[in-house]
């Protein structure tokens, strides 16, 4: 009989950065530093030193789990990074002006959303909409001459652009995507129908436009519950005789009966029986 091997998966120390609020976060070599969720610092990224906050502390993890290779942190953020990233801002809010005016001036059916310096101001990131494509490059040669730095245009959709835009939702909070969602994850209407939602899309759509992503927060509850429910219109035996569902409560677990003596019962959804 062969021997099991007892040897552990390897692991690898990595601790979670995240740049922008309610960012993804991304995974560094804490390379020997002290690092706790809040600190400030300097990590080595594809596209150079970039400025991001800890908000998970180191901690071992399976080396297949962490796309690879794992990038370092530089150092912490100094006082003098700390000026820098702020006069970065500064710029960028110049920049963001100057945009928009050259968008303007050369006609272009296009929404600039934002503009980010990197760490070390080699490049200027600017973030887009548009219905269709655009022909940028006149506009691109002309923020080139007056902006004196490497231009990236990224066109980006109206879920990141509500993200990047925030607001107020109709439930009256800071809209989800900007507050605390790192990824957005699809929604389909049939999570509202689950949810025995009004389809008005008045109601279920969000500032973007889209489909909210709040449907999807409650949407396997409602799944899991459905399955232990009758459906609308099921012929069912109770305690007091049989009737007809004519409404479900998920969040109670409940279910309304209309009997056959014409009243309206409610009960909890163990207490029915569907009628084969």
């Amino acid at each position: 009989m062969e021997a099991q091997s007892t040897e552990s998966p390897s692991t690898v120390t990595v601790v979670g950065v995240r740049f922008k609020k309610a960012g993804k976060v991304y995974y560094f070599d804490p390379a020997g530093h002290d690092l706790r969720p809040g600190d400030h610092v300097i990590v080595e990224t594809a596209r150079g030193a970039e400025y991001g906050q800890v908000v998970i502390k180191p901690r071992p993890v399976p080396e297949s789990d962490v796309a690879q290779p794992v990038r370092k942190v530089l150092r912490r953020a100094t006082l003098e990074d700390e000026e820098q990233v702020a006069e970065n801002r500064r710029l960028a809010a110049a920049a963001l002006r100057t945009c928009q005016e050259r968008v303007q001036a050369h006609g272009l059916e296009m929404r600039i959303v934002s503009v980010e310096y990197t760490f070390d101001r080699s490049k200027l990131v600017i973030h887009f909409t548009a219905e269709g494509r655009v022909d940028f490059r006149e506009l691109l040669r002309d923020l080139g001459s007056r902006l004196k730095t490497r231009l990236e245009l990224r066109q980006i959709g109206v879920r990141d652009e509500a993200k990047v835009v925030g607001g107020l939702g109709p439930c009256g909070r800071i809209l989800c995507c900007t507050s605390f969602l790192a990824e957005f994850e699809p929604i389909s209407i049939r999570m509202a129908k689950d949810q025995n939602m009004s389809l008005s899309p008045t109601k279920l759509t969000g500032l973007c436009g889209r489909l909210k992503c709040c449907l999807r927060f409650e949407n396997d509850t409602y799944v899991e519950t459905r399955a232990l429910l009758p459906r609308e219109g099921t012929r069912v035996q109770t305690q007091r005789g049989p009737g007809r569902v004519v409404g479900l409560d998920f969040l109670a677990r409940r279910v309304r009966v209309r009997l056959d003596d014409d009243t309206v019962v409610e009960f909890a959804h163990h207490e029915v029986a569907e009628v084969p």
